[in-house]
């Protein structure tokens, strides 16, 4: 069974391809938002699956790759099984408790605002999509990007901030564990400990970081919990 993974050569693309599957992003020549582009590599190369991690966080690209774009593989992708990626920060934060999978959106972020709308894209091209929500990544062959934050001595992590990070193997082999499960619609794929930015950086180095508040535009308790699958492993797990 082949599957195709978009933003093939991010962090966890990068650990979906160690796995076997094939691998496309922009620096091979894939263009998300170009759907002439992606119906050819489809018809190229006839996948089973695709995984769309392909995602912009900041900048000027970043609606049109995240809605757009979503939007486009999702079209393409209406006869085929498609796993399309998401985050926990399609909330903000304020429910005081975990949010499940049927909780309406209200993202707080301009990243988490075209990450639910790119959602409602995918939903409406692709009725049968499955929708993974996942949280902060680590623990992969490089040092992700939370990582590195982590070993700045220069940065200030917040204190309230918090999320449920989660290994990107462990996420990498469960997304491939769900490409011929029959579930449709969002799934919270998250780590089974819920901790703050800082303490997150503080197990990441080994050692106290620098904490303080987060900003208002920030979101806050952003925990998710899953009525669908248990959850993976947590920071606590590895690093505690």
């Amino acid at each position: 069974m082949l599957v195709l993974v978009t933003g093939g050569t991010g962090y966890l693309g990068r650990e979906l391809v160690r796995r076997g599957c094939v691998g496309a992003s922009l620096s091979t020549g894939l263009d998300v938002r170009d759907a002439d582009a992606v119906r050819h590599l489809l018809t190229q190369l006839q996948p089973a699956v695709v995984i769309h991690t392909a995602n912009v966080q900041h900048g000027p690209e970043a609606w049109s790759t995240n809605v757009d774009g979503s939007r486009t593989v999702a079209r393409a992708t209406r006869r085929l099984r498609l796993i399309h990626l998401s985050t926990d920060i399609v909330f903000d934060g304020t429910k005081g408790r975990p949010y499940v999978e049927d909780d309406p959106l209200c993202p707080a972020t301009e990243y988490g605002r075209s990450k639910a709308a790119a959602e409602a894209a995918v939903t409406e091209s692709h009725p049968e999509a499955l929708i993974v929500r996942t949280s902060l990544l680590y623990g992969g062959l490089e040092p992700s990007a939370h990582e590195l934050a982590a070993r700045d001595p220069t940065m200030t992590f917040y204190t309230d901030e918090i999320r449920c990070p989660v290994l990107v193997g462990e996420l990498a082999d469960r997304l491939l564990g769900l490409a011929e499960a029959d579930l449709i619609g969002p799934l919270h794929l998250v780590g089974a400990d819920a901790v703050s930015r800082h303490q997150f950086a503080s197990l990441l180095a080994r050692h106290q970081v620098r904490g303080g508040l987060r900003p208002p535009d920030r979101p806050s308790d952003c925990r998710l919990t899953s009525t669908k699958v248990e959850p993976l492993l947590g920071v606590r797990d590895v690093l505690g």
